[in-house]
């Protein structure tokens, strides 16, 4: 692939690792060559950067595996997921799972991403019911729209909730944003 077909969510290779397209604009001056200004993210490492490529640059495309997995359990250290296919388990750090381990319990499914066999990222579903553990009750009167107060789900994850939700009901919450959507049907 070349600079000349960078396109919004591409992925390429540059020094082995993977990146990829954030936003990409083909140039093209009075006068000298044509060039692509492109942001980019490095998917390893989160850095962005924006650099201008001759279109005629050549790229490798960078392959990323997509697999759903499910959650099993975690040991102090590491996390612990397994391919339904295969049975194959693979062990995860925190760091790799932090964003998403808030919002799954043992024997959820989940999205890993790796790069070359090495997994880069842990994706929660993108919404999730769990059951409010902890909260304060809601004070009989206040009805101002908008209150919220902090509830603690069965995850460990504190999510503010409307003052009317109580302990022991199941919420819906977007992991994208860590909000509160709606009371579980």
């Amino acid at each position: 692939m070349t600079a000349g077909d960078f396109r919004k969510g591409m992925t390429f290779e540059i020094n082995g690792e993977p990146h990829i397209v954030l936003d990409f604009q083909h140039v093209k001056p009075g006068k000298g060559a044509a060039f692509v200004r492109t942001k980019y993210r490095n998917i390893l490492t989160g850095a962005t950067r924006e650099e201008a490529f001759n279109p005629n640059d050549k790229f490798e495309a960078a392959r990323i595996e997509t697999r759903q997995m499910q959650y099993l359990y975690n040991d102090g250290e590491m996390y612990y997921f397994m391919d339904p296919d295969t049975y194959e388990q693979i062990p995860l750090e925190y760091a790799l799972v932090e964003d998403a381990i808030k919002y799954i319990k043992e024997n959820d499914f989940v999205t890993v991403k790796s790069f070359k066999e090495k997994a880069f990222t842990v994706e929660a579903p993108n919404f999730v019911d769990l059951k409010v553990i902890e909260t304060e009750p809601g004070v009989k009167g206040n009805t101002a729209t908008n209150v919220t107060k902090a509830a603690t789900v069965e995850t460990g994850a504190v999510i503010q909730v409307p003052i009317f939700i109580e302990e022991g009901e199941v919420i819906q919450i977007d992991t994208r944003s860590g909000e509160y959507l709606g009371r579980s049907k």
